[in-house]
């Protein structure tokens, strides 16, 4: 038998890698909160200890302390566990503790970026509820390459879809 085929690594597919599901390019990276600003992140978790203290101090109770650091910290988990981004022609995913957002770009119309990540809305003009229904993309020192991607694919997303509205609107009216 060879070397490969008693390699128990050859036998299964690679789970790591992440599915080629993208045509063109791909703009992929991890944003970790805690590990850019140590100095707020010592203030953080300080806080967060003081926080168990008090309610152990008040409740005498170590379920309840638990309960409250449990909570602090599922609160906080943004700034203490990696994001992942992933960036294709078809959409975006966002890969955090909790959940995994896979969006299209045709859900986005606008994008407004800032120093710190690009707001995604569905909104074609400004409104309060872009905070609520848009993606906020975090950079990661990459922020030209992320706001430039990023318009560009909403940009072909509405020539997409309005070409393709009109074809079949026409192609209704002639049956």
């Amino acid at each position: 038998m060879s070397e490969l085929e008693k390699s128990p690594a050859a036998a299964e597919p690679q789970k790591d890698r992440p599915p080629d599901d993208s045509q063109g390019p791909v703009l992929a990276w991890t944003v970790h909160p805690v590990k850019r600003r140590p100095l707020v992140s010592v203030a953080v978790t300080a806080f967060v200890i003081f926080i168990a203290i008090m309610v152990y101090t008040w409740m005498e109770s170590h379920w309840f302390t638990g309960l409250a650091l449990l909570i602090m910290l599922m609160s906080l988990a943004k700034f203490y566990f990696p994001t992942y981004y992933r960036l294709t022609d078809k959409g975006v995913t966002v890969k955090s503790t909790s959940q995994t957002l896979v969006k299209e770009w045709k859900l986005y119309r606008s994008c407004y970026p800032d120093k710190k990540g690009v707001l995604l809305s569905p909104f074609v003009q400004p409104t309060r509820l872009e905070n609520f229904r848009g993606l906020y993309v975090m950079f990661e020192g990459n922020g030209d390459a992320v706001t430039a991607f990023v318009r560009e694919r909403i940009a072909r997303a509405q020539q997409k879809s309005a070409p393709a509205g009109d074809t079949k609107a026409a192609e209704g009216e002639k049956t």
